[in-house]
């Protein structure tokens, strides 16, 4: 089902980042399920409309902040390829990779990488993963590279 979900919101993101909008607020909570089970990105409240892609605005949601944006540094759309990469781990373990008790611990476990896969999660999980969760934001993973990570496309083939 998880499978389903992130290649669902990978699509959605794909479109708004197509139309020059970034979301900058993606996360559980912002994701609506239709009666048909398909996937909605909803609150459109953080995002921008981006023409030239470069913003530097902080905004969204502290456990999905990327590193970018806690340095106050000039951000593009892979501000949105982080906050999937930090979905999907809360998808397979309950909880986001780098929460922490406040706000300067958890930035301090965002810009050090500073998390820990639980032994059940399994290796191309954790490899698209660390796909999207780069310093860099050049280094993170396209979306469409996501929906055809090997990992992802092992359960599309499956039928999930």
């Amino acid at each position: 089902m998880y499978i389903k979900c992130l290649f669902q919101v990978a699509d959605a993101v794909e479109y708004c980042h197509q139309h020059h909008v970034i979301h900058r607020d993606i996360k559980p909570e912002n994701i609506l399920v239709a009666f048909s089970g398909d996937l909605k990105l909803a609150d459109f409240g953080w995002s921008v409309h981006a023409p030239s892609e470069r913003r530097k605005t902080m905004c969204g949601t502290l456990d999905y902040l990327p590193p970018e944006m806690i340095k106050r540094e000039v951000y593009d759309v892979s501000v949105d390829h982080w906050c999937i990469g930090v979905l999907l781990y809360e998808f397979l373990v309950g909880k986001p990779p780098f929460e922490s008790e406040g706000q300067d611990k958890t930035y301090a476990r965002i810009l050090a990488l500073d998390m820990v896969y639980p032994s059940y999660v399994p290796e191309g999980a954790k490899d698209l993963i660390s796909s999207l969760l780069r310093q860099s934001s050049k280094e993170r993973l396209s979306l469409d590279g996501v929906k055809k990570h090997y990992w992802v496309q092992q359960f599309q083939t499956n039928g999930a």
